[in-house]
């Protein structure tokens, strides 16, 4: 079945950065575009950056547009946000997110505090 892992969240100062990992099992990755989501504490999930199959393109949200990077490599299933000059704003637990057979697959979620 579809297992996605995050990791790489933390504790981090405004102006920071941090690079997320999201690892893939249980589907034929490189097919499939895959998107980072956030959730801030009281707010809805927001998309943060998708990267179509194969990497061939990107798209991100106004907010981060410029400071993030999304990435993957297909070999080891694995996609990839690096995160730059990081605000409290970014402060969220970041998902990471496949739309298969009609099915949206969630990981776990990394927690990310961007703080003083």
């Amino acid at each position: 079945q579809v297992h996605l892992v995050e990791s790489g969240g933390g504790l981090v100062q405004p102006g920071g950065s941090l690079r997320l990992s999201c690892a893939a099992s249980g589907f034929a990755f490189s097919f499939y575009d895959m998107t980072w989501y956030r959730q801030a504490p009281g707010k809805e999930r927001e998309l943060v950056a998708r990267i179509s199959e194969e990497g061939r393109s990107t798209k991100y949200a106004d907010s981060v547009k410029g400071r993030f990077t999304i990435s993957r490599d297909d070999a080891k299933s694995t996609v990839y946000l690096q995160m730059s000059s990081l605000k409290p704003e970014d402060t969220a637990v970041y998902y990471c997110n496949v739309y298969r057979a009609s099915v949206f697959y969630w990981g776990q979620g990394t927690q990310v505090t961007v703080s003083s």
